[in-house]
């Protein structure tokens, strides 16, 4: 029981509570799996806790300026045709990583109601969820779509094996895009930033332009309402909308005084 609490704690110091917090889930239900095959006699991660997460919860966003300077940046890059729908699917839909490499092209409507429709599955939590295209979504992935298409006439591709959306020309999806992503922040000397953190910045710029923290929890994909809480600290419009009423109720007294 001593080395998986050492372990546990060996993977706190070198990355955080969060990822020691994995492994050690993993690790029980190797233990849970062996109680239940009678491989082992006894669970030794029982009373082992988790540790606490609270001040490891990243909350990092970027405001939209910042976010136009991520797109600039990125014709600068070989990425320049895929990327900048990724960083959309990110910032304006609030997209995980897994949702948007096993994106397919079929789960993308571009011409309803003159917005498109998107379905998005996460299988980290198995929600599905189906949202208008932002418009520089929609514009971003018809042009890697019309690029894709044009390379495989060009390059004479026919025998296309998936209908991944970001794939290489004969559809094999790719596994990751962090090479790109991370050359992107280096141009726009972005530090400490992560791919994870576009869904931080879609609440967090969803609450500013005035929507309610439900609003973030439905279009985000949260199972429940206390993960989005950790928004709960930004000020939305509506909120200025008051405060801004308040200050108009005080000024008549103040210029009494």
């Amino acid at each position: 029981m001593q080395e998986i609490t050492d372990y546990r704690d060996g993977v706190a110091a070198r990355t955080s509570n969060v990822n020691a917090n994995k492994h050690l889930s993993t690790i029980k239900k190797v233990f849970v799996k062996g109680m239940e095959l009678k491989a082992v006699i006894e669970d030794l991660t029982a009373e082992i806790p988790f540790l606490n997460e609270k001040d490891h919860v990243r909350n990092q966003f970027i405001m939209p300026g910042t976010l136009d300077a991520l797109i600039k940046a990125t014709g600068e890059t070989r990425a320049k045709f895929y990327l900048p729908a990724i960083i959309f699917l990110g910032a304006e839909h609030g997209a995980a990583k897994q949702e948007i490499l096993s994106l397919t092209w079929k789960k993308i409507n571009f011409d309803f109601r003159d917005t498109g429709l998107i379905t998005l599955f996460r299988t980290k939590n198995s929600r599905e969820r189906t949202e208008f295209l932002m418009p520089r979504t929609r514009e971003a992935l018809l042009a890697w779509k019309n690029h894709l298409e044009w390379m495989r006439h060009r390059k004479k591709v026919k025998d296309v094996k998936t209908d991944h959306v970001f794939c290489r020309l004969d559809g094999t999806a790719i596994k990751n895009f962090n090479k790109a992503w991370w050359h992107v922040l280096n141009i726009v000397g972005l530090k400490n930033f992560h791919f994870h953190d576009l869904r931080h910045t879609f609440c967090s710029n969803l609450l500013l332009s005035g929507g309610t923290i439900k609003d973030a929890k439905d279009m985000i994909g949260h199972a429940d309402i206390s993960m989005t809480d950790r928004y709960s600290h930004i000020t939305s419009s509506h909120q200025h909308s008051v405060q801004k009423q308040l200050a108009e109720h005080y000024a008549p007294h103040s210029q009494q005084t």
